[in-house]
């Protein structure tokens, strides 16, 4: 008799996934070290919140500025491909910031350059990654699949943060050294991937198909309310970009406190993954979806006005646990409404919805931080999540009254 593997790691009977899941966790991994070392090693130089902001903002502009190009690219070039020469370039990048930090540094625009290029690179490399998971396993499989693909990004913001802060008390150099040979083994994992069939209908990018994503979305209540109700919420209420503040001057840590704080979201989340894995929602997505965006909201606030470092910690890991919710959900509804042949294209807006809410919203951080005060800053964001969570349970009803992530038994 054939005993069917345990359904909590269905999706890794699949060595394509597999192959795919440690290349993004390498990925990830690499990038966690850059930010925590780019972030404390600029705030270390100039001692102002705005160039923390500035490096959110330089990370979210090419997301803007191409988003009606990756997608397109993804879909139509192979997003294996893609990936592989999407990583390619973070490497040069990563390169780059080792070298500058190397010849020593007494600005930090070198940095933002370096950072420029690998956003160009990560806004090819997401939505070609998002698009490629669903070629990878069945359709029975997906929804935990989606989970664990989530879950490689987490266990990266556990490990990699971490990891950044030791090895940037260590140097700079062996910080950055480090996230380029974990880029050089994604590259090599991703090479092993077997290219997916191509799609059955490959078309011409015109103006039209470059736009398709936008239309899709737009047409698509469901969708546009989840991944827009993502991107208000969280750039509101991120506090990533101001952590180097509070690692330095509020709570007193040092690197490795930075590293520790970065760290404390994914450990939230990959144990929240671990239990929806385990546990999936099956019944009032939409309403656990916008119940956990107002929870990130409140714990939000706690971290904000936080004094103590057990405290700290504990707000971002249920800050993580409450994100961790909202990923999987809004992650399963998108790549499950969305035809394949557009998914790329529509997977380019989202990244554009996720950058906007990430890094944009670290450069709203960075800048309200220097004009009001860091705390008053952290705390309107929370309060700012709050509402958004109520006001999009009022303006997308259907989102907020969908039960079934695959769309049966609304």
């Amino acid at each position: 008799m054939t005993h069917k593997p345990y359904p909590k790691y269905q999706a890794f009977t699949h060595r394509a996934f597999v192959l795919y899941w440690l290349a993004r966790f390498c990925a990830t991994f690499a990038v966690q070290i850059v930010a925590v070392a780019v972030a404390w090693q600029v705030y270390d130089l100039t001692r102002d919140p705005k160039d923390l902001g500035i490096i959110g903002m330089v990370q979210f502009l090419p997301l803007l500025l191409l988003v009606l190009v990756t997608g397109s690219v993804a879909d139509r070039y192979g997003r294996r491909r893609v990936m592989s020469l999407s990583i390619a370039l973070e490497i040069l990048a990563s390169l780059a910031i080792l070298y500058f930090s190397w010849r020593g540094l007494t600005s930090p625009i070198p940095i933002f350059a370096a950072l420029t290029v690998l956003a160009i690179a990560r806004a090819f490399f997401g939505p070609a990654t998002q698009a490629l998971v669903v070629n990878l396993v069945p359709k029975e499989d997906f929804a935990n699949a989606v989970t664990w693909n989530s879950s490689a990004w987490q266990i990266a913001t556990i490990v990699g943060p971490v990891a950044g802060g030791l090895l940037y008390g260590i140097g700079a150099n062996i910080a950055y050294g480090t996230a380029t040979l974990l880029l050089t083994t994604s590259l090599t994992l991703i090479l092993r991937i077997p290219e997916p069939p191509p799609p059955k209908e490959i078309r011409k990018i015109t103006f039209h198909s470059v736009f398709e994503g936008l239309h899709f979305i737009r047409g698509q209540k469901i969708v546009l309310g989840a991944i827009s109700l993502d991107l208000f919420a969280v750039l509101l209420g991120g506090a990533v970009a101001l952590m180097p503040v509070y690692a330095r001057d509020i709570l007193q840590l040092g690197p490795w406190g930075l590293g520790l704080l970065r760290a404390s979201p994914g450990i939230g989340a990959i144990a929240t993954a671990a239990f929806l894995a385990h546990t999936p929602i099956r019944d009032h997505a939409g309403r656990i979806l916008l119940v956990f965006v107002a929870l990130f909201g409140v714990f939000t606030i706690l971290f904000g006005l936080s004094t103590l470092t057990w405290l700290s910690i504990l707000s971002l890991m249920l800050i993580g646990a409450a994100d961790m919710v909202s990923v999987v959900v809004r992650e399963t509804l998108l790549q499950l409404w969305t035809p394949d042949h557009v998914r790329g294209r529509v997977n380019a807006v989202n990244m554009v919805f996720l950058g906007a809410s990430n890094e944009l919203g670290e450069f709203r951080a960075g800048f309200i931080a220097a004009w009001i005060g860091v705390v008053p800053a952290v705390v309107f964001g929370g309060v700012g999540a709050v509402v958004v969570a109520a006001g999009w349970a009022k303006l997308f009803p259907q989102l907020r009254d969908i039960r079934k992530l695959d769309g049966s038994g609304q």
